[in-house]
């Protein structure tokens, strides 16, 4: 019986709050906050009468850690379920590790501005050490990994599905299918149409800034980093049927890098459309994707948080959008001295995820994994201490709730491999 404050209520927050409410046996009394409080106000009265959880309100400023840390002395949650944007990741943790409760996010931290000189000196020198350059990397967060465990706290970084759930898939295989696991692609096809010319699925900030950037992978003990789409293939994935995917760097690669004995290969791949690519390029020529302020009429403006404004909200998406997605991992590896290769994925409906939860399935295979990661660390069945990352925990509790609360998952044993 636990009582949580969630910051953040945007799309995946939303599905992550009603999840929580239909885990009562878990979640007895919830905090939403966000810096707009109508929207918290709001999601609580579409819940009220619909769930035993008592749900209170509040506003807060995320990017100051002692707003945070003040309205958890206030409250006196069991946990923080992180929600909001990246941007905002450290200060929320320093707030938990301040009033000392366990912390929980679905994606790691990135600075809002990319050109602050002392972010950028440490960004370079990790550019020079590692061999990649994409903005986002879990090292800003691992080195909170003491102070976690001094505290006895633990923060949960990445519950939600990549990273998350393909951490847990990974763990699974481990556990249960492989003595060695040589290679792995993480694939991640949207087969959804929301019938705009142009919208992302995800917060179009965070969205924009990771398909423009360089792509890397992990090879024999090392980052390739290759140019933006550079590298294309297609797949034809069950239940959606065949699509383009382009490879991309993502955090998850990282820390199963780090996780994973023996890897030797792990890559990932997004599909995306023609039409989508060609929009993006053309903002991007432009000077769209820019997060570095521009003066206009007297005032400054960073490019891409205008653009945001521009484009349709994504928690808007869920009544347009049709169709599927497919998300899941391709491991090949050894068992009993015999190679082996198997699938491990979900497939979620579109029009299903509305139906339940008003949302398009982007959001719901974020916000379900965001409630079942809170609930194990809630429970205490989860309850390794320090920076933790899903693939280094008991995999089996978090693969039965996916079952439980809406993103079953199959295994496929010798699918076809991505090449």
């Amino acid at each position: 019986m636990s009582r949580i404050l969630v910051i953040g209520c945007g799309g995946v927050a939303s599905v992550a709050i009603q999840k929580c409410c239909q885990n009562e046996a878990v979640f007895t009394e919830m905090c939403i906050a966000s810096r707009t409080k109508a929207k918290c106000d709001a999601l609580k009265e579409k819940l009220e009468g619909k769930t035993a959880v008592k749900i209170t309100t509040a506003q807060v400023d995320a990017d100051h850690p002692e707003e945070v840390a003040a309205l958890i002395r206030e409250y006196e949650p069991k946990a923080v379920l992180n929600l909001a944007l990246p941007y905002q990741d450290l200060a929320i943790m320093e707030a938990c590790l301040e009033c000392g409760v366990h912390y929980i996010d679905s994606a790691n931290y990135e600075p809002e501005d990319t050109d602050d000189p002392k972010w950028r000196e440490i960004y370079e020198k990790r550019c020079r050490e590692k061999g990649f350059s994409a903005y986002f990397d879990y090292s800003w967060q691992w080195e909170y990994n003491e102070k976690f465990r001094e505290k006895n706290l633990t923060a949960l970084l990445g519950s939600g599905f990549d990273p998350g759930v393909t951490s847990v898939f990974t763990a699974y295989a481990m556990k249960h299918y492989f003595d060695e696991i040589h290679t792995i692609d993480i694939l991640d096809c949207n087969g959804g149409d929301h019938g705009y010319p142009f919208a992302t699925n995800f917060n179009p900030e965070i969205n924009l800034r990771e398909v423009s950037a360089n792509g890397s992978y992990w090879e024999d003990g090392h980052w390739v980093e290759t140019e933006p789409m550079e590298i294309k293939r297609t797949y034809n994935f069950p239940q959606v049927g065949q699509k383009e995917m382009y490879l991309l760097h993502h955090e998850e690669i990282e820390s199963l890098a780090e996780h994973v004995p023996g890897v030797k290969r792990i890559r990932f791949f997004m599909t995306f459309g023609e039409s989508y690519l060609t929009h993006m390029k053309c903002l991007e020529n432009v000077g769209m994707l820019s997060t570095s302020p521009v003066a206009y009429e007297g005032k400054e403006i960073v490019p891409i948080q205008f653009l945001k404004a521009l484009l349709p909200d994504p928690a808007t998406l869920g009544p347009r959008t049709k169709g599927k997605t497919n998300i899941g991992c391709i491991y090949t590896g050894v068992k009993d001295g015999q190679e082996r290769t198997i699938y491990i994925y979900n497939v979620c409906d579109h029009e299903a995820c509305y139906r339940e939860v008003g949302s398009q399935a982007i959001s719901y295979t974020t916000g379900v994994p965001a409630m079942i990661g809170t609930a194990l660390v809630a429970l205490g069945i989860w309850n390794k201490r320090g920076t933790v990352n899903l693939e280094e925990l008991d995999p089996d509790p978090f693969m039965d709730m996916l079952n439980q609360y809406g993103l079953p998952w199959v295994v496929e044993e010798n699918p076809d491999t991505v090449g």
